[in-house]
């Protein structure tokens, strides 16, 4: 068992929209991102997917017009088979948990932005 101080381990890298597993909770991931600028339209067939911030500010638009806005935090759980696209106008470090099998563009794998295998920190 150890401490996971959340700032340190977002100071291991600058890009975005690449998730890093910092830890397991049972068939979890827990993963953190920074993300700036769109991502794309997606869901997730057979998995929740929850978005917590720890800094800056998280938009998620879905298909029904509607715009979740998530501060420092703010957690949201994004349903199974949402279709989803988050997006932050500024850098913002975000935590995600989710089962392991889950790809982070859902039913788009094909996108250039699909991460299958994610670096553990």
């Amino acid at each position: 068992m150890h401490v996971i101080r959340l700032e340190d381990k977002f100071a291991q890298f600058t890009d975005h929209w690449n998730p890093r597993v910092i830890g397991e909770l049972n068939d979890q991931h827990l993963k953190i991102a920074r993300v700036q600028g769109e991502f794309i339209w997606h869901n997730h067939a057979a998995e929740d997917e929850l978005f917590m911030v720890v800094k800056g500010q998280l938009l998620i638009d879905f298909r029904d017009g509607t715009t979740a806005e998530l501060n420092p935090g703010e957690l949201l759980v994004v349903p199974r088979g949402t279709d989803h696209r988050p997006h932050s106008a500024a850098e913002t470090w975000i935590l995600m948990i989710e089962p392991k099998s889950t790809v982070n563009t859902g039913d788009q794998a094909a996108s250039e932005r699909t991460r299958t295998h994610l670096e553990q920190i």
